[in-house]
Parts: structure tokens; C-alpha cells; sequence
């Protein structure tokens, strides 16, 4: 049975619920109980680790993330973001390393690298806010921002 399905069947149980409500807050209710952990995907993977963390202390905590977005559905995006925030005023820094555009859009503080990719990159071409990264000349996000 899907997480969200076990949570409607759960929802006499406390405890159980309230670990189910994790994985639904993180956009994974439609992940079936029991599935093995090669078949997901980077960003489930990165997910599935953070809701073991969710619910403790966060106050000195940093999350890096790696690309957590690919595969994601744009409303997926939008939970991951709710996640990433609700961190974030627990205290916590979390750290992303994303080329999606909504994320980037949502960041307090970003570090562009570049200018280009492979040899043409891995040097820090601009940094600051969004609005900072978008009015930067030298900055390629930003012309997309």
C-alpha cells in the first residue's frame, strides 16, 4: 500500500500517523511501503533520509542537498520548498546545490558558479541574493531569473 493510503488506514494510531504525515508532507505519499531503496530516485532518496530527521531538533543542524529536484513535478517543487522553509524556521541551514530556477528564485542567498560547465566553470561568477544574482551582468542565472 502507498504511504497515503496507509495513512487513511493508520489514522487510529498516533505514532504511525504521524510518521506517515512526514512522508506525505515531503511529497512521497505515493511511494508504497516496503519498496526497496535502489529503485528511488536521487531526490526520493535525498527526501526519504530527511524525514528520518524530521521532528528532531534542528536548531544546529545543516542539510545539503544535491539536485533534489530532478524528476520533480513543479508542485512537488512546491512541497519541497515548504519543507526546505519549515527548516529553515526551526533553526536549521540548508544548503542546495540546484539548477532549477524556482528554488534558486526562493533562496536567500545564492553562489553562482561558472560561467559555463566542465573546464568553463568553478569559479564563482556572482553572489548574493537573487535579485543581486538577477541584476549581474556576468551572471547567466541571473539573465534567466
Amino acid at each position: 500500500m502507498s504511504v497515503d493510503e496507509a495513512l487513511k488506514a493508520c489514522a487510529d494510531l498516533p505514532n504511525v500517523s504521524r510518521r506517515l504525515q512526514v512522508l506525505h508532507d515531503l511529497g512521497l505519499g505515493y511511494l508504497t511501503l516496503g519498496e526497496e531503496t535502489p529503485s528511488l530516485s536521487g531526490g526520493e532518496a535525498q527526501r526519504l533520509k530527511l524525514a528520518s530527521e524530521m521532528g528532531k531538533g534542528q536548531s544546529d543542524s545543516v542539510f545539503v542537498f544535491d539536485e533534489p529536484t530532478i524528476g520533480l513535478h513543479p508542485l512537488d517543487v512546491e512541497t519541497l520548498l515548504r519543507v526546505f522553509r519549515r527548516l529553515i524556521d526551526s533553526g536549521a541551514t540548508v544548503i542546495v546545490i540546484e539548477h532549477d530556477l524556482d528554488v534558486i528564485r526562493n533562496a536567500d542567498w545564492v553562489i553562482d558558479m561558472g560561467p559555463g560547465g566542465g573546464e568553463e566553470g568553478g569559479r564563482v561568477v556572482a553572489c548574493g541574493t537573487p535579485d543581486e544574482i538577477r541584476r549581474n551582468p556576468a551572471s547567466v542565472t541571473g539573465r534567466y531569473l
